[in-house]
Formats: structure tokens, C-alpha cells, sequence
């Protein structure tokens, strides 16, 4: 087993000048374009899922027709459950080298829950990152893939959307970089003593304020979420906390669609505002639009870009 690894970056002041300003205004654009798509999901559309059939269609409809609008082709794997033909959304970008970085998000949500936060916000992370990232030739293949089913009952079982996706990756042997899962990105709070913390990890020092973005997996990812958090932090414009701890210790590191990849043997971790640790909403009706920070979200994203292209566009990463 490898060992935990913890590390935090600050915020790095912002630079002056005109380059500053042009950031600022991407940042701004950026925080209108995942407002508007999470406002779609969560409000338009609401709670959608296995629960919510209708709902979920037009989920996958809605998010089918942003990317091709994109100007992707969009691979839509389907699988039937309870009654239900599910799917998982996959745009390829094809690359020099077929070795592939996956980086994915769940669409689905809880029942009695617009889901906001959880998860149109990565959902929405997802949706700009196709927009950004067309027309590139990347030396290693992306993947963006938006999950069907993670929200219970299909919680940590065989029917999650990423654990089928996974798997069919290890049958194929697909060689992937590894993969980047968008949870809960939305939540960013100020005061002290807005964070909380699991007790398996109680032990270690942690901030006690819930400013931060968390790159955070398995200890057995320890070195793909090393190198990723070492891009982000490098110009982070949102505080950074990765880790890699033992999922054994602290179980929630692992609540979520990387899970999968995981246990398929390969490298993951989930960019997360760590949820339920600090976000009260978390799994209720009142998890809607207007609770998030959207400024935040858009540096995060910015920050998530970089370590896309670092990885897979033009790799100033040693990847393992």
C-alpha cells in the first residue's frame, strides 16, 4: 500500500495587468455558460433518474444536443435497468496516442432532489470542457464521458454507469492515463468552521474552512493525483487540498464514479468541493441553483482545463 499524501496549495494572487483582465473575463463568461446549464438541469428539468423517467430522457436529450452543438459526435451506450433504458454519454477526442484520460461526471440525481450541486454542477463542468477542448489534437485520446446512475440505488453497485463503463475498458484492455471524476463542485463557503472532516482522518491538519477545491482518491492514485494537483496549484485560483488516503481509512475518498476505475486497476481521483462535509444541502430539495458559487466554479474549471491539456493535449507530465 502506498503511502497518504496530503497537500495544500493558497490561492495565487491574481497577476496585474491586461493578461489579468482578459482571465477575469473568462472567468466571468465562463460563470454565466455553467450557470445556464445548471440552472437547465436543476430547475427545468429537475430531479432525474430511474425515478424520474421522463425527466431523466430529457436530461440526456438536453445534454445529447449541448454536445453535438459542441461539435462532437456523441457515443450514447445504452443498458436497461428496472424497466429503464439508461445511458452513458461519451465523446472521444482522438489523439496520437490511444492511451486515454477519462474525465467524467454523473448526470443522474437523487429522488425529491433538483441536484443542483449534485451533480449538474460537474455535469456542467463537463458540458465546457467539450466546448474548450474541440478542435484540438491531443497527443493522448480524451474522453468525456457524463454517467448514468450513481445516485442510490445504484450506489456502489454493478448498475452505476461508471462501474459498467470501467469494466468494459479492463475486458478491452484500454490503456487509460487515468481518469478525473467531477463531483460537488459548486459549494464554497468563507466562514470558519464551515469544513468538516470524516473522523477516520481526523488525525491529520486539515482546513476548518470550506474555500477549497480537493483533488482526493485512493491511495493507490497517489501519484496521478500528485501530478494533477501539482498543475492546479501551480496557478490556483481557488485553494487546493489533494489527497490520496487509504479508502479503508476514510471510505468517502471513494464515493463516487472513479470508484469503478479503481477497482478496474486504474488510476483515479474525484475534484470535489467535498460535498456533505460542508454543503448542508447535500441530497435535499433545497439543493438548488442560486446556493452556488458559479465565479468559483469557473476558476475551478479553469484550473481543470490546465491539467487536461497538461495530461493529455500537449503532456508536461511525466505519466506513469
Amino acid at each position: 500500500m502506498q503511502l497518504p499524501y496530503i497537500k495544500q496549495w493558497r490561492r495565487v494572487e491574481p497577476r496585474a495587468g491586461a493578461v489579468a483582465a482578459s482571465e477575469n473575463e473568462r472567468a466571468m463568461s465562463l460563470a454565466q455558460e455553467l450557470r445556464r446549464d445548471v440552472v437547465m438541469l436543476s430547475e427545468h428539468i429537475g430531479t432525474r433518474g430511474v425515478h424520474s423517467p421522463k425527466a431523466y430522457r430529457l436530461a440526456r436529450e438536453f445534454l445529447v444536443s449541448c454536445l453535438q452543438r459542441a461539435g462532437h459526435v456523441v457515443k450514447q451506450h445504452e443498458y436497461d435497468e428496472d424497466g429503464v433504458t439508461c445511458a452513458n454519454l461519451e465523446v472521444v477526442i482522438e489523439g496520437d496516442n490511444p492511451r486515454a484520460l477519462v474525465v467524467g461526471a454523473h448526470y443522474d440525481s437523487v429522488e425529491n432532489c433538483p441536484a443542483a450541486n449534485d451533480n449538474a454542477s460537474g455535469v456542467a463542468g463537463i458540458l465546457a470542457l467539450a466546448r474548450r477542448l474541440h478542435g484540438v489534437k491531443p497527443k493522448h485520446t480524451i474522453r468525456l464521458v457524463l454517467f448514468a446512475n450513481e445516485e442510490p440505488p445504484y450506489f456502489n453497485l454493478n448498475a452505476m454507469g461508471s462501474q459498467i463503463y470501467a469494466r468494459a475498458c479492463k475486458a478491452r484492455a484500454d490503456e487509460l492515463v487515468g481518469m478525473i471524476c467531477l463531483e460537488t463542485i459548486g459549494c464554497f463557503l468563507h466562514e470558519s468552521g464551515s469544513q468538516n472532516w470524516p473522523s477516520g482522518i481526523a488525525g491529520l491538519v486539515l482546513p476548518t474552512t470550506g474555500d477549497f477545491i480537493s483533488f482526493v482518491g485512493d491511495t493507490s492514485s497517489r501519484g496521478f493525483i500528485k501530478r494533477c494537483a501539482e498543475v492546479f496549484g501551480e496557478r490556483a485560483e481557488v485553494p487546493l487540498l489533494a489527497g490520496a488516503v487509504p479508502a479503508s481509512v476514510a471510505p468517502m475518498v471513494v464515493w463516487s464514479d472513479h470508484r469503478g476505475f479503481n477497482e478496474s486497476g486504474y488510476e483515479a481521483f474525484m475534484v470535489t468541493d467535498t460535498a456533505p462535509l460542508r454543503y448542508k444541502h447535500y441530497h435535499q430539495p433545497t439543493d438548488t441553483h442560486e446556493k452556488l458559487d458559479y465565479m468559483t466554479m469557473a476558476r475551478v474549471m479553469m484550473g481543470v482545463e490546465r491539467v487536461v491539456r497538461a495530461v493529455a493535449v500537449r503532456p508536461t507530465l511525466t505519466i506513469s
